[in-house]
């Protein structure tokens, strides 16, 4: 069942929610679908190892585990468990900074780039499939209301 028909079916009663409550919601629902699609296509890997991979690919240096999991909006713990599963299928490589030792750096090896490059293919159709009849501007507007959204989260986590 899709959100519209769920929305649609009178199971659920939406009557008196805010809709900041109701966006929330919707967000949590789509992500859960959109993650079950995700991991359905790529065979190899989940869909939250794929966007580790997206986000080192979009790093201008090798990352560290710690800027990863910035990037990623996720714990360091979470984002190393994703890191390791990756190193272990041969997508990463995890070595230490020459400067610093302590820290590590990611790297994404040949393996994975010719992985992205054989499904590159099927990804670009299915995110075109998914944005059809989605306007620029509601991207525009969707794109800066979570970036608002997510600096107001940022300012909350950092008062508590």
């Amino acid at each position: 069942m899709n959100i519209k028909e769920v929305i649609n079916s009178g199971k659920v009663d939406f009557t008196g929610i805010e809709q900041s409550y109701f966006l929330l919601g919707l967000l949590s629902a789509f992500d859960n679908r959109f993650q079950a699609v995700a991991d359905g296509t790529m065979q190899e890997i989940s869909w939250k190892q794929f966007f580790a991979i997206i986000c080192i690919n979009m790093c201008k240096e090798k990352p560290t585990i710690k800027e990863l999991a910035e990037i990623m909006g996720s714990s360091h713990q979470n984002v190393k468990q994703i890191l390791l599963k990756l190193k272990k299928k041969g997508f990463v490589d995890i070595t230490a900074d020459e400067s610093d030792k302590r820290k590590q750096r990611i790297e994404l090896t040949d393996y994975c780039r010719a992985f992205c490059a054989k499904n590159d293919e099927m990804t670009m159709k299915i995110m075109k499939k998914m944005f059809d009849d989605v306007s620029e501007e509601q991207l525009q507007t969707t794109i800066q209301a979570i970036i608002q959204i997510g600096d107001n989260l940022q300012e909350i986590q950092g008062h508590e």
